[in-house]
């Protein structure tokens, strides 16, 4: 994996958008050509070419990553993945058609974005007939070396063993008299040399996975395969680069202290956040404000009781708020206290459902976070009643606390919605890596890959 701005990025899924992108790009500088010369008109030079070229790239290739074209069910199903680029050549042909509306002239086309939109199908899905043999291939994926044999390299296995997985195990070494659990585990007594055992597999990784580290941690072997070129890397480390995810089995405070991140220099990062909250929110309040004012109606026509509804909610510092939401529930469905939403939660109302679906319930938070009490991005703001509990059965839970609650976040577009104690601890996971490895560029692609969470209601209830 590459790391880019603190978030790791399978190689397979960069090269593919890295070729992609210039497919895309030349789908539209080829209909540009194909146009003009069918009217018999002088095409231009490339230069004249390129910023409508570019445009159009970008365009599409930022609808296909929000919509999942290069999500794992998208990289192993063609079907799924022609599915969803349809749907984002779709979208990006309508945001071109805004970009040529902003900037005026004959910018794009319309029968140049045809020609483009056809080749904007068949590309990408070419790309991935020709590619995917190599690119699932074992030779490009990397080789891992586990040191450990216990329940920790069991995991390892069954993760590499996962079709979007890009790493495979070349071998486990035990490395203490224990039971291995993983049986084809060698015994480190059996190999002389585990320098010259990691160069025989031809590793270019070795992870360290021992359940117990006292009087059993290998450091002289692991600096000679350090010193050899071959990364090194931890177990709880490895889990974060490779899911995505901080994993609560196996973190510890002394890992949470002195891993990379929690970064001190987010002042700035911090700062555009706001201005981007302020602005957004602004825009998106004008423009939705019929709809919430129409729902508002609707709300009160299909079910006694008020439109709005407040509730408080767990901020910044522990400080509580109130959100405020188009009411979907009963008036009276927590007459016997808070309660967990559930699956075809008979609280809901008619018209809740479809609200509910559509996340329109969700449209007058914009106002909480033009206020500053919650921002675009962020960990789901929890109800006190349901926080103290949680705080007491799941490890670091207070530390979610220390980045600002948002209306969308990673746990989100990550993790199905979930209503439990287990489900609190999967979403607390993916929460605390966005604290971790928070950068405006984890913001934006949180909010690109929201889309993907409402066009197919993956995730709501």
């Amino acid at each position: 994996m590459i790391r880019l701005f603190k978030h790791y990025i399978p190689h397979a899924v960069l090269l593919l958008g890295l070729v992609d992108f210039v497919l895309l790009f030349f789908a539209a500088d080829f209909a540009w050509q194909l146009r003009a010369w069918q009217i018999g008109m002088d095409p231009g030079g490339f230069g004249d070419r390129f910023w409508p070229s570019l445009g159009f790239a970008l365009t599409i290739e930022t609808a296909m990553i929000a919509v999942g074209v290069y999500g794992s069910e998208s990289l192993r199903s063609m079907r799924y993945a022609a599915a969803r680029l349809m749907v984002a050549v779709g979208l990006g042909i309508v945001g071109l058609a805004f970009l040529n509306f902003i900037f005026g002239g004959q910018t794009f086309w319309r029968s140049t974005l045809a020609y483009s939109m056809g080749l904007a199908l068949v590309l990408p899905l070419l790309n991935r007939l020709l590619s995917g043999r190599v690119l699932g291939a074992e030779a490009f994926r990397r080789r891992i070396l586990v040191l450990g044999a216990g329940h920790r390299a069991e995991r390892l296995r069954q993760l590499s063993e996962k079709p979007e997985s890009g790493f495979v195990i070349v071998g486990f070494v035990a490395m203490t008299d224990a039971p291995p659990v993983v049986k084809t585990a060698i015994c480190r007594g059996a190999i002389g040399n585990l320098t010259s055992h990691v160069e025989a597999l031809a590793a270019t990784e070795v992870v360290l996975a021992l359940e117990e580290r006292r009087n059993s941690l290998p450091l002289a072997d692991l600096l000679r395969i350090k010193t050899t070129g071959v990364h090194v890397n931890e177990f709880a480390s490895f889990m974060e680069r490779e899911t995505g995810r901080v994993d609560l089995d196996t973190v510890n405070p002394s890992w949470l202290i002195f891993s990379d991140g929690f970064s001190s220099g987010r002042a700035v990062s911090a700062a555009l956040k706001r201005v981007f909250d302020i602005a957004a929110s602004s825009l998106l309040l004008a423009l939705t404000a019929p709809v919430i004012a129409l729902f508002a109606l609707l709300v009160k026509l299909d079910s006694a009781g008020p439109a709005f509804f407040r509730q408080r909610r767990v901020g910044l510092y522990g400080q509580d708020f109130d959100v405020i939401k188009l009411r979907s529930m009963r008036n009276d469905a927590e007459a016997n206290g808070a309660q967990w939403a559930q699956k075809n939660d008979p609280r809901v109302t008619r018209l809740g459902q479809f609200i509910r679906k559509t996340r329109i319930d969700e449209l007058p938070q914009t106002w909480t976070v033009l206020k500053g009490e919650m921002s675009f991005v962020g960990p789901r703001p929890e109800r006190p009643e349901f926080v103290g509990e949680l705080e007491q059965q799941l490890p670091y839970y207070a530390e979610r606390h220390m980045v600002k609650p948002g209306i969308t976040g990673w746990a989100q577009i990550n993790y199905p919605y979930g209503a439990s104690i287990e489900d609190s601890r999967h979403k607390l996971e993916y929460d605390l890596y966005y604290a971790k490895n928070y950068t405006p560029f984890l913001d934006l692609l949180i909010l690109l890959q929201t889309l993907r969470v409402v066009l197919w209601r993956e995730g709501a209830r």
